[in-house]
């Protein structure tokens, strides 16, 4: 029977993301059909590819052996797709695509495309604003900037630079009073939900015994920005977010805040491409001048 590569897509997916529900999620399909693309697989190759347990699936070593050897051509495949979007759009030249939470692409990464350009990048970029963490192992982006560690032998991350973090509000809401006799357990504190994970500065909201004072929860950035400057509590943001807009004072916190960490993330299948490595470098950089 000849090779279908799809059914080699498939089982790439399932080494990637370790479920059966998780593979067909990202190739966007049903979980029957990646089992029955699967089977199909396995009496082509005449080998048992996948360990079906009652606890869910493992690829065999020779699932493992041939998952490996089909990466090339998964890739190949999917660059095919790529190539054949840009040109149905009138361009020859195949994006870059970046996804990262709204305020990372608003704040941090739009205001540094002239310095993507000055680099002498030659591609275009689509910075996508996603909360959700998109599957880079179905090539849903090419790049990603996430707030949380992310797991997976086929992916690579990288530190950027750590965003500091801190408490600010309007001098309206201060009304006179002195920033630092503020006792944060008797204000409105407006802080993130668990939209991005499980971030540290929401355990240090919990330890520093401040969790009855929240009065609003968002996962948005700018959310948090327009209630402080509205003057309806003190908003924990990131430091050049807030500085930036202006408007607000600093509160100091009654213990340390922890710094948001930052990582670059992107599948090893691609760290070679030179676009790929170049979009890597700006990100980089464009982190590093928060400082």
């Amino acid at each position: 029977m000849p090779l279908d590569p799809q059914d080699l897509g498939d089982l790439i997916a399932i080494r990637d993301a370790g479920t059966l529900s998780a593979a067909a999620k990202a190739r966007g399909v049903a979980v029957s059909t990646v089992s029955r693309r699967i089977e199909t697989l396995e009496t082509a190759l005449g080998l048992p590819l996948v360990d079906r347990r009652t606890d869910g699936v493992r690829l065999t070593g020779a699932g493992l052996a041939i998952a490996e050897a089909a990466s090339p051509i998964a890739e190949q495949m999917r660059r095919v797709e790529r190539v054949a979007e840009s040109l149905r759009q009138g361009s020859k030249t195949v994006p870059v695509r970046i996804s990262a939470v709204e305020f990372v692409i608003s704040d941090i990464l739009a205001p540094a495309l002239d310095r993507l350009w000055m680099m002498g990048a030659d591609f275009p970029v689509q910075l996508q604003s996603q909360a959700d963490v998109v599957s880079l192992a179905a090539r849903d982006a090419d790049l990603a900037i996430r707030m949380v560690r992310p797991e997976g032998a086929s992916l690579y991350a990288r530190k950027l630079a750590d965003i500091r973090l801190g408490l600010f509000a309007s001098a309206d809401y201060l009304a006179g009073r002195d920033p630092a006799a503020i006792d944060l357990k008797a204000e409105r504190l407006l802080i993130y939900d668990d939209s991005y994970g499980r971030l540290p500065e929401l355990a240090w909201v919990t330890r520093d015994g401040l969790a009855d004072a929240v009065a609003m929860r968002t996962g948005s950035t700018r959310g948090l920005l327009a209630a402080a400057l509205a003057g309806a509590g003190i908003a924990l943001l990131p430091v050049p977010f807030a500085l930036r807009a202006g408007g607000l004072i600093e509160i100091p916190p009654p213990s340390a805040l922890p710094s948001r960490q930052p990582w670059l993330i992107v599948h090893r299948d691609l760290r070679g491409l030179p676009a790929i490595r170049l979009a890597q470098k700006w990100v980089a950089l464009a982190f590093a001048s928060l400082r």
